[in-house]
């Protein structure tokens, strides 16, 4: 590399800074104006002035009068109304909205619950995710994931903050991996390191990779910890564990040790302490609650799963949480029952 290739990359990286804020600026508008135009039509369609001809009468007229514009089909307007009429309650949703892409606007629509879309506005703004990440988070049942593991979480891992927490799960799945139904411990790092990219688009891209097998020397005897990662967010070390059978209790010992290894010989003076997460082909969820009640280190005990779950049971799951939980409060307050 030459003197100044140096302050090359300062300025391609200026450029593409730059351009970034444009592409955003850009955004911001057309989502503004697409919610405008959503606006219109639901007045007019609300009122019985307009049907779906008149509709389809005014796409034709942009497409005669502007035909340099591109996006104003009239399933296109429709769905302007759509957007519109989804959010038009959730006035505190409106500058996320804008930080959001049209085509993964898209995709977080169909969404049946406000709640679940506005968890993947968040995410998407957060991450910065394309329509074919998003489209995979969404498939995947990320939201509903991330939920039942919120309910799971180990005392000490609540404490954490949400922006963790949030990308935490009970359920991980890595389809990506293409591994078959019997693999070996090693065959699962391996394959993990090999797809790094793949796999913090599961686990969140404020996980910095720093190695498989990471060495450990505690006394005269030597380790190694299947994977270690550094997470921006909570500038920690995260240790993850993993284990190609259902979750047993003296797992966690091992973990733990890591963890108090970390902590004693590699974390540095301004970082927080460490967190470990468990990765098992199974569990069962009892045993783990027992396991991690008098856990002493923030650890995380999550399965994994080789193929795509089927979203339909996992939102069922989810609903029963919530019925348990409305429940629940309903009882702890004698007002809201009905006599």
């Amino acid at each position: 590399m030459t003197n100044v290739e140096p302050q090359f990359q300062h300025i391609t990286r200026l450029i593409g800074e730059a351009r970034q804020r444009a592409f955003l600026a850009v955004n911001r508008e057309l989502v503004q104006l697409y919610r405008q135009i959503g606006q219109c039509v639901s007045q007019q369609v609300t009122s019985k002035s307009w049907g779906k001809s008149v509709v389809k009468e005014l796409a034709e007229y942009i497409r005669r009068t502007k035909p340099q514009l591109s996006g104003f089909s009239s399933q296109n307007i429709w769905r302007m109304k759509q957007f519109y009429e989804t959010y038009q309650t959730y006035p505190q949703l409106t500058s996320l909205l804008s930080e959001v892409s049209w085509t993964n606007h898209l995709l977080i629509l169909p969404c049946p619950s406000p709640e679940e879309r506005e968890f993947y506005l968040r995410l998407v703004a957060r991450e910065r995710y394309s329509k074919r990440e998003l489209s995979r988070q969404i498939t995947s049942s990320y939201y509903e994931r991330v939920m039942l593991g919120t309910q799971k979480l180990a005392p000490l891992v609540r404490e954490l903050p949400q922006s963790l927490t949030d990308s935490l799960k009970d359920t991980y799945i890595l389809e990506f991996l293409q591994l078959p139904e019997l693999h070996l411990e090693g065959e699962l790092r391996k394959r993990i390191s090999q797809n790094i990219t793949r796999f913090l688009l599961e686990f969140g891209r404020d996980f910095a990779f720093i190695g498989e097998e990471y060495p450990l020397q505690v006394g005269d005897q030597d380790f190694r910890i299947d994977l270690l990662f550094y997470n921006r967010t909570m500038n920690c070390l995260v240790a993850i564990e993993l284990k190609v059978e259902r979750f047993k209790p003296e797992h966690l010992g091992q973990l733990n040790f890591y963890l108090e290894a970390l902590d004693r010989d590699v974390r540095k003076p301004h970082e927080n302490p460490s967190i470990g997460i468990l990765l098992c082909k199974g569990k069962n969820d009892t045993v783990v609650e027992y396991a991690l009640n008098r856990s002493l280190s923030p650890t995380l005990v999550a399965d994994y799963q080789t193929k795509l779950p089927d979203k339909r049971l996992l939102q069922a799951k989810w609903q029963e949480i919530l019925d348990t939980l409305t429940e629940e409060a309903d009882g702890a307050n004698p007002e809201n029952s009905v006599v």
